[in-house]
């Protein structure tokens, strides 16, 4: 068991460059030039005739952060006097991450267990330089989905000697997948392991060229959107005292169930592991601005509904899902204790 926990503690510490199809900047690296951007109409200037520009990090545009970071930066740049806010494309959670620690950026999408890497300098940032980024919310969770259309694989072991799409090479899925493997003491050696991003997995499952295939992303998924539309599939149960195992070493990550109301073609229900996709601030932001960001997007709930299927999980009850265990800014605390969320 303490092999197993080993490695599953190394595998879990690199998982966190998964974010919407965003890929990890190395901290020395400058960040790619933004792609698109999304940027509100400028409000009317503070009494002081002062506007303050904000930069909001998000993800690839084709990816979930891209519209909700576009409906966030809509929402303070339309309801918070004297500042005008910008999303923009990034490569995801692990670059959004570094470029608010060098001060790049004012906000970012984060991933729950990148914000703890982050903060204990670990993994990718054991060098402590990012520690200063700080979270505000938990927006909806990102979710582990092992999926296959026979009827027969329920369980991990059951992917002994079967072709398993595991991700791209070098990916967070593929990370996740030998995780997941190593849960059991297995490797790539006891499966025929394929790397191959969401949508080409989803072919292989409709094709039957794959037995499983491993997504780390939202639910729904559009590929199993698909998937589902004209092939029955089955959802690999993740058994509690598996969940507990990794949550024990890493508490970003929470519990999660899949039917049939997420996807209409899964036949099965199961329980999985999830990590929420959050937002995070630079930690010299000012109190009341992050303040009045979080009342600001709360007050505003239905146009982040709209803005994607994700944004409509923001909730107070699930506001600081995977952040318990990773420091707020305070003018985040302010927020959460007033609505009775922290004490």
């Amino acid at each position: 068991m303490k092999k197993v926990l080993s490695l599953t503690l190394a595998a879990l510490m690199m998982f966190s460059m998964v974010a919407c199809g965003g890929t990890a900047a190395a901290p020395a690296a400058a960040p790619a030039a933004p792609a698109a951007s999304s940027e509100a109409p400028a409000p009317a200037p503070a009494a002081g005739g002062k506007t303050t520009y904000l930069s909001l990090g998000t993800g690839g545009v084709t990816g979930t952060y891209y519209p909700l970071g576009g409906a966030f930066a809509n929402l303070i740049s339309n309801n918070i006097d004297g500042y005008t806010c910008t999303a923009e494309s990034s490569g995801g959670a692990v670059e959004n991450a570094w470029m608010l620690a060098r001060g790049e950026i004012d906000i970012g999408f984060v991933d729950a267990s990148t914000v703890f890497q982050a903060q204990h300098a670990e993994g990718d940032f054991s060098d402590g330089t990012a520690k200063n980024i700080k979270g505000i919310v938990s927006i909806y969770n990102e979710i582990v989905q092992l999926v296959s259309c026979n009827p027969a694989i329920t369980s991990i072991e059951d992917l002994k000697g079967k072709k398993v799409a595991v991700g791209s090479a070098g990916s967070g899925t593929e990370v996740m997948a030998r995780t997941l493997l190593g849960l059991y003491d297995m490797t790539y050696d006891d499966i025929e392991e394929d790397f191959l991003g969401f949508g080409d997995a989803s072919t292989g499952l409709k094709d039957k060229t794959l037995d499983a295939a491993i997504i780390w992303a939202g639910a729904p998924t559009s590929g199993l959107l698909e998937l589902g539309a004209q092939n029955d599939f089955y959802m690999i149960d993740i058994p509690a005292d598996k969940i507990e195992l990794l949550k024990a070493s890493q508490p970003f990550c929470v519990e999660a169930t899949m039917d049939s109301s997420i996807y209409s073609g899964m036949k099965n229900s199961a329980h999985t592991i999830g990590v929420p996709a959050t937002l995070c601030v630079r930690a010299d932001m000012e109190d009341e601005l992050v303040y009045s960001i979080l009342e600001t997007f709360f007050n505003n709930l239905p146009a982040i509904a709209d803005s994607h299927t994700q944004g409509k999980n923001l909730t107070l009850e699930t506001a600081v899902l995977g952040l318990e265990n990773s420091e707020l800014h305070p003018g985040a605390v302010k927020f959460y204790q007033e609505k009775g969320i922290l004490k």
